[in-house]
């Protein structure tokens, strides 16, 4: 038998059992063992630090081709793998796009021997590739489908009923949404106060959010296709997609959940400007409500870099998004030492969730035969973040400064150290993920 190439020893393991006191051992990428191990070429001690399995953030922006001032590819990872991520799913809204067969395979390339993290690519949905979608879903590194429904611009704005349906027609993998109505948004326009971002919920107000999510359900249900609402922003979106489980999974973000917009504009300004909106303390609140009940599946950061300049511009010049894939876990293992959340709702949310949702493969839990995604944190490390920490090319973030209780102390990726206290591994070695429906057909 090949000895163990790696040893994690002294932990507290994150099974899907619960937590044990056990060693980990990888070889070839892969978990070998669990329990007493021996020997290995290579021993990391974890004595007073717990192992999870590795977080995956199921919806990031890095901005590459065409707009890597802001993020690229390198830098993204870097990022991720720095705040705990061990894979990410990364989106379509690039120049241009990636809506189409050679556009991931660019990102496939582009992404070789230079993302630190896992990743897999979505293929956008436009108003000319409804009748490719099948095909382009079930390319390898393809995370699936991806429709804006609301705000985005040209081909990647997808809103006429028809062609929402004919998206919706085409395939069988669970497609991504952003559902905020067009219509309804276009209508306000003039609820946007120049200079103030705090009328940014104002004009994308909860029915833009709420007529878009009950437009999509329909359609998903006459269609009889899955669907992933993303960055669900108001507590009636989620009460609705309470009751549609059979046809509809979700995501809420970190920023919603922590951030409130009576606070945030008028300490952040257009800096804490993102689609859907920061919203109401009672809005973040109502959110805390339904993830206690269980209805979130999936917490996804949607890191959207813009640089410093680009966010100082008076609103609504101002862009939308904000960084957020390294502040991702940090922000919720403050919310777990605060009591908001357990930690094993927390793992089910960014471990175990991505891989029911979205049927990754050999991903989502520590387990013998999985690969050895594993992120280390320290949940009593009381620490700032600070400008120094971030990695993402935009170097800011809204949580500067922030006071947290809780770290990644380490993220294994398929074996390979991406990152141990503080300090990068060696070299980027993240490989596309695989899917169920891509593999197995």
């Amino acid at each position: 038998m090949t000895a163990v190439e790696l040893r994690l020893t002294g932990g507290t393991v994150h099974l899907p059992a619960g937590p044990v006191a056990a060693d980990v051992g990888v070889r070839d990428g892969r978990i070998v063992a669990i329990g007493s191990v021996p020997d290995a070429a290579r021993t990391i001690s974890c004595t007073g630090l717990d192992i999870l399995p590795g977080v995956i953030d199921t919806q990031v922006h890095f901005r590459e081709p065409g707009l890597e001032h802001k993020e690229d590819l390198a830098s993204g990872s870097e990022a991720a793998v720095m705040g705990g991520i061990v894979g990410v799913f990364e989106m379509p809204n690039t120049k241009p796009n990636t809506d189409s067969a050679a556009a991931i395979g660019d990102k496939l390339a582009r992404a070789a021997g230079r993302m630190w993290c896992d990743h897999a690519f979505y293929v956008g949905a436009t108003n000319h590739n409804a009748a490719d979608l099948a095909e382009l879903e079930r390319l390898p590194g393809t995370a699936g489908v991806k429709i804006f429904m609301g705000a985005s611009t040209g081909d990647l704005l997808v809103s006429d009923e028809s062609i929402l349906a004919q998206v919706l027609a085409s395939g069988h993998r669970r497609v991504a949404i952003h559902a905020e109505d067009e219509g309804r948004m276009q209508e306000r326009l003039g609820e946007r106060v120049p200079g103030d971002p705090a009328s940014h919920p104002v004009w994308r107000d909860d029915e833009s959010a709420l007529k878009a999510t009950r437009r999509i359900l329909a359609l998903a249900r006459a269609a009889r296709r899955r669907i992933h609402v993303l960055h669900v922003s108001t507590p009636a979106e989620l009460e609705l997609l309470a009751t549609a489980k059979d046809i509809a999974s979700c995501e809420v973000t970190p920023q919603h959940l922590t951030l409130a917009g009576e606070d945030a504009y008028p300490r952040l300004g257009s800096f804490a400007q993102m689609n859907p909106p920061i919203r109401s303390r009672a809005h973040r609140d109502g959110l805390w409500h339904w993830l206690a009940q269980g209805v979130p599946d999936i917490l996804g950061s949607d890191h959207a870099p813009h640089t410093r300049e680009e966010k100082a511009r008076p609103y609504p010049d101002s862009p939308s998004g904000m960084p957020g894939v390294q502040t991702m876990l940090p922000l919720m293992l403050d919310h777990v030492a605060a009591g908001r959340l357990t930690l094993a709702r927390l793992i089910d949310l960014t471990s175990a969730g991505p891989q029911r949702v979205f049927g990754l493969v050999g991903k989502g839990r520590i387990a013998l035969g999985y690969d050895a995604d594993l992120t280390v944190v320290d949940l009593g490390k009381r620490w700032t973040v600070d400008a120094a920490w971030l990695r993402s090319r935009s170097r800011w973030s809204p949580f500067e400064g922030a006071e947290l209780a809780g770290k990644p102390i380490g993220t294994i990726v398929r074996g390979q150290v991406a990152m141990w206290e503080d300090e990068l591994g060696q070299a980027p070695r993240g490989e596309p993920m695989r899917f169920e429906a891509v593999e197995y057909g």
